[in-house]
């Protein structure tokens, strides 16, 4: 009596455990659950990109002031990426790397036509 209490007990836990696996595999294997997997994976290779990135800044700016130094050159500040390298608009001074252009000349260059199908819609 006891041995067979055992194993229908026995084999009552193994069935709640393969269909407790089984929903999860399902959930998991979804449409959502997919997008959701896919989600959670870009946004955690994003977050280590950005690391990354950031560790090569770091890395080049210390490298570029032991080049300065090892050089004998001024250590100036270093280049923001969003300081301004033209002139702020009103001084009337054109960009001294670029030639300056007239009003003409800049929209013949600008209404060039397009091939990409994608830009007449």
């Amino acid at each position: 009596m006891f041995r067979r209490m055992f194993w229908f007990f026995t084999g009552a836990a193994a069935g709640v455990w393969a269909t407790t696996k089984v929903n999860r595999a399902v959930r998991r294997l979804s449409p959502e659950g997919l997008a959701a997997t896919a989600a959670d994976k870009a946004l955690e290779t994003g977050a280590r990109l950005r690391l990354f990135a950031q560790d090569v800044r770091a890395g080049m700016t210390e490298r570029e002031i032991e080049l300065k130094d090892a050089l004998g050159l001024e250590a100036a500040e270093p280049e923001l990426p969003g300081q301004r390298r033209r002139p702020a608009l009103g001084t009337g001074q054109p960009h001294p790397k670029q030639p300056y252009k007239t009003y003409k000349q800049s929209q013949k260059q600008s209404h060039k036509q397009s091939y990409n199908r994608k830009d007449d819609h």
